[in-house]
């Protein structure tokens, strides 16, 4: 439980007292003017809790901004910049007071009262520890007042190193909106492989991808009654379309249990898939119209708001390939409707996002692996407009000229995507020079790859074009390599803090 957490402007602590016995931490990204660093009133510097430069230079102090910039503020605790240094932040409330620093003058209406606020609520879990959120990353930056580094003999040698149990809690709770990319990305590989005829492969990412739906779904939940400000914030914020991805991936299992023979289980997968559509496909839209605390202009669009479109179409793709081996005429409305759906919605998307794009200055950090999602968001447009062709006679609404036309269409249209998509990666990374490592949005480009690849191959068979069924084998391969190379950096990451441990040494004697 946390202790007792206040908020106080630096300029009024004097160097001789600071805090008292609560640990003094300052909490701003810059060094406060006219505050020597040798005689700081401080004892932590934990500077990359602070908001963003972005969000400090829209808030600028306003008073009558704070609640949407309190809003703000939480989800960003959540993202990958400053999830380290928050639970670091709460892992010291747990054991100590803590009187947090700001140079604002309006101290209850900083970011530091904010801060305070969410200690507060949230407290400190034994569940919840630095290393536990993000196992893959360096320690927070932490500084001590007149140094230039982080002091790590600072450290406390008496307190015990979180356990594997409690970092596997921490982690669960506290799961990305957008984790389900995971099994998206796994899911739509193995169905490639199938196609490509590697069985075993197929499989076995099958059951990868089986297990990950397992353990993140009920995380979820977990989520929610653990971080329920922080769950509907992520509702309510740029991200918000990421929470499609629990039925995106539902679908794109029960297609994929198609191909077995399964269809009873992709029956189960299909009908979880498309209630969870239902909900999110309108409830997310309503709450962004609905709610007053939501960003100005176009800022917070991102390539996430892609999946809206992307869950649509995956009911449409799971629906036809279940409609092909079992009788009514349900699931072949349901596949058309949908795909329909799917088609208008990526239409606005793709207008509101490159309005974002072109007309808002794009900040290479901010330029997110999600906007693959773009090219992803055809290509499933495509691979459901073929399932639907393969349907039998009298059981579209729509002529398949039509139907296979459109699909041609967006075929190419997410081709030529391709190559503005790498250049911009080659501008984010080679010339603005961010650091390539790895992130849960490599998997947000795992799956538009996997998803172009047996689009490609499907499509070149439902039109009789060979040379583009032979692209298409090729493609799954690239897909499949993409995944590998993926999937070692999720494990380099988990297993990298392992290695790395520093030796329990003994405490210290005096003097």
């Amino acid at each position: 439980m946390a202790k007792q957490i206040v908020c106080r402007g630096i300029h009024g602590q004097p160097p001789s007292e600071g805090g008292g016995s609560a640990e003094r931490v300052l909490v701003d990204r810059a060094w406060p003017e006219g505050i020597d660093r040798r005689d700081a009133p401080l004892d932590q510097w934990l500077r990359d809790v602070a908001p963003s430069a972005e969000l400090q230079r829209w808030y600028g102090q306003d008073p009558r901004r704070f609640g949407e910039f309190r809003r703000r503020y939480l989800a960003e605790l959540d993202d990958p910049e400053h999830r380290r240094a928050a639970a670091r932040l709460r892992d010291l409330a747990e054991h100590t007071s803590l009187t947090l620093l700001t140079a604002a003058q309006d101290t209850d209406h900083s970011h530091a009262a904010v801060l305070a606020e969410w200690l507060t609520d949230h407290g400190a879990p034994d569940t919840e520890r630095p290393d536990a959120d993000c196992p893959d990353a360096d320690p927070p930056d932490t500084e001590r007042p007149g140094t230039d580094r982080p002091d790590a003999g600072d450290a406390d040698p008496g307190r015990r190193p979180p356990g594997h149990r409690a970092a596997a809690l921490a982690a669960l709770a506290d799961v990305n909106a957008g984790a389900l990319a995971f099994v998206m990305g796994t899911g739509i590989v193995s169905t490639c492989l199938y196609a490509n005829g590697a069985d075993a492969l197929s499989t076995a990412l099958l059951w990868v991808a089986l297990a990950g739906f397992a353990v993140l779904v009920p995380a979820y939940g977990l989520r929610l009654l653990r971080h329920r400000q922080r769950f509907v914030a992520d509702l309510l914020g740029p991200r918000t379309f990421a929470f499609l991805t629990l039925a995106i991936s539902a679908n794109v299992l029960a297609a994929r249990f198609v191909l077995d023979g399964r269809t009873a289980v992709a029956g189960a997968f299909l009908a979880f898939g498309a209630l969870v559509w239902l909900v999110l496909d309108y409830g997310i839209p309503l709450a962004l119209i609905t709610t007053t605390r939501r960003g100005p202009a176009l800022d917070q669009v991102n390539g996430t708001w892609f999946l809206w479109a992307v869950a649509s179409e995956s009911v449409a793709v799971a629906a036809a390939a279940l409609a092909r081996v079992t009788p009514g005429h349900v699931l072949p409305v349901l596949a058309v409707v949908c795909w329909a759906v799917g088609l208008m919605q990526y239409l606005l998307t793709a207008g509101i996002v490159l309005a974002r794009l072109l007309v808002r200055p794009v900040q290479p950090k901010t330029l997110m692996t999600s906007v693959w999602i773009f090219m992803g968001a055809a290509a499933i447009a495509v691979l459901a407009g073929v399932r639907l062709v393969s349907l039998p006679p009298g059981s579209l609404l729509l002529s398949r000229p039509v139907v296979l036309g459109s699909s041609v269409v967006l075929w190419s249209f997410s081709s030529w995507l391709i190559p503005l998509l790498l250049a911009l990666g080659v501008w984010r990374h080679a010339v603005r020079r961010v650091p390539l490592r790895y992130e849960l949005g490599w998997w947000n480009l795992v799956f538009p790859v996997g998803m172009y690849a047996v689009t490609t191959h499907e499509l070149g068979r439902a039109a009789g074009t060979s040379w583009m069924s032979t692209a298409g084998r090729w493609e799954v391969w690239v897909a499949a390599g993409f995944w590998a190379v993926v999937f070692a950096a999720v494990a380099a990451t988990v297993l990298r803090p392992l290695a790395t441990a520093p030796p329990r040494t003994p405490s210290r004697a005096a003097g």
